[in-house]
């Protein structure tokens, strides 16, 4: 490894699946830079987030603990004062001691108080917006954000305005200090007070080189024979979508090159990942955590911990250290990227963070593999919502377990050796070994939710 201290780039996505990916295996998706950062690294494909949506997920991705463990459990929208509290230390903090100059770029959503800022978490500039998940100004296109301190309307596509600003602050040439960037990109949320003409969610305005390609398409849907499933919206869903997702490729791109001008490529970490996972149209549903039936007579909430509200990409690139094209397919989880990047920078983690993930390092470099380890979801829903469940979700290779410990949805448990797309619900079985294999998924579940709540 080399001597030098490495930058770092991370890349969090909002509501990618991990299916959305020419390198993941989708054969509409158009994605060539994400694939070629695949190529030079290692695909985690199963690589889970700690939470289905968005703000508990983004707390522990930069704690490296549970959501409920910092009072996040649920999406925060404006005015709520609550956010994630400054007394604990994330990666940016971390860094941002050992020298490194830092940045966020992008969407912050964990407290739109100024007591929550991100300045206040490790960053020493933050370009983008406090807020997300309510109606307002946020879209694909002339957002309102925050810069140097100060809300303003910028004009442009939004995922090209926030790389903008990632290439001013990765280019500036006024410190020998080495970067630590989180780059949050709207995209491909859907957009917020933007709809079709029956009011449905829609990703434009979309850019026309990033529309174009998909424009004309008839897209795969993930499950077609689904009772009473909405084909039409999810092609219509699905179109706009992979267009979103290319805004974000093509940005990734123009990274990607910045870097090799500078000659900083081969000293750069750049991690691409999203804050949850996403469906449309996989188990009758859209969206994530907090999902929405997608069927033809029927579009009410359904409250999951699915693992397309959970799986999300994952990509790591770091020319020399990370294997190259490499694919982990072993369970793994975003809390992990907080001791791994300590690791390849050479700085020591502190037994009082109580950081719940584990660096795999070591595994990214190619030295050992990862052995099977159990992923524990967690998605406590306000109160408001109309389904208020509270969901808890233990999986290993072989099963999964979900409960709502409301008791407002039901009770699921897949065989994902025999049933990887959670079709079908076993939760009942009288079969003896499918009994015996819940009840010890359960024991070791609730005893983890003890520990951690």
């Amino acid at each position: 490894m080399p001597n030098k201290k490495p930058n770092v780039i991370f890349i969090v996505c909002d509501d990618m699946g991990e299916w959305a990916m020419g390198c993941s295996g989708h054969p509409n998706a158009l994605t060539p830079n994400l694939d070629r950062l695949a190529r030079d690294g290692t695909r985690l494909s199963n690589h889970f987030s700690a939470s289905a949506v968005c703000s508990p997920s983004r707390a522990c991705l930069l704690t490296g603990k549970y959501s409920l463990e910092v009072g996040i459990p649920d999406i925060l929208c404006t005015g709520e004062g609550v956010g994630l509290d400054p007394k604990y230390t994330t990666t940016a903090k971390a860094f941002q001691k050992e020298g490194y100059r830092t940045a966020l770029v992008g969407k912050w959503h964990l407290g739109d108080d100024d007591r929550y800022h991100p300045t206040q978490h490790g960053y020493d500039s933050f370009t983008g917006f406090r807020i997300g998940g309510e109606e307002g100004p946020l879209s694909s296109k002339d957002p309102g954000i925050e810069i140097d301190g100060t809300y303003q309307k910028v004009e442009g596509y939004t995922s090209d305005i926030l790389t903008d600003h990632a290439l001013d602050f990765i280019e500036t040439k006024d410190s020998e200090s080495p970067f630590f960037l989180s780059l949050h990109f709207w995209a491909p949320h859907a957009n917020q007070g933007v709809s079709t003409e029956d009011g449905d969610r829609t990703w434009h305005p979309l850019k026309d080189e990033d529309w174009d390609p998909f424009k004309d398409l008839t897209p795969e849907v993930p499950n077609p024979n689904y009772p009473k499933l909405d084909i039409n919206r999810i092609q219509r869903m699905t179109r706009e979508y992979l267009a979103s997702v290319h805004s974000v490729d093509r940005n990734i791109g123009r990274l990607i090159r910045a870097l090799e001008s500078t000659g900083t490529l081969d000293d750069t970490i750049i991690v691409f990942t999203s804050d949850n996972g996403y469906n449309i149209g996989h188990n009758g549903i859209w969206h994530k955590g907090n999902g929405w039936w997608i069927l033809t007579d029927n579009r009410g909430d359904r409250p999951n911990l699915y693992d397309h509200s959970m799986r999300v990409p994952a990509i790591i690139s770091y020319p020399n250290c990370v294997k190259a094209g490499q694919v982990c397919d072993h369970p793994n989880t975003s809390m992990d990227w907080f001791p791994t990047l300590m690791d390849f920078a050479g700085i020591k983690t502190k037994a009082n963070w109580e950081l719940r993930g584990e660096s795999i390092a070591s595994i990214l470099k190619g030295e050992r593999s990862l052995t099977d380890r159990p992923i524990f979801g967690q998605y406590q829903m306000w109160d408001w919502h109309q389904t208020g469940a509270a969901m808890r979700s233990w999986r290993t290779n072989e099963w999964k377990l979900m409960l709502d410990l409301k008791e407002t949805v039901p009770n699921e448990f897949y065989d994902l050796r025999n049933d990887p797309n959670e079709a079908i619900n076993i939760y009942n079985s009288e079969d003896p070994s499918i009994k015996a294999a819940q009840v010890a998924m359960e024991r070791s579940l609730r005893k983890h939710i003890t520990e951690v709540e």
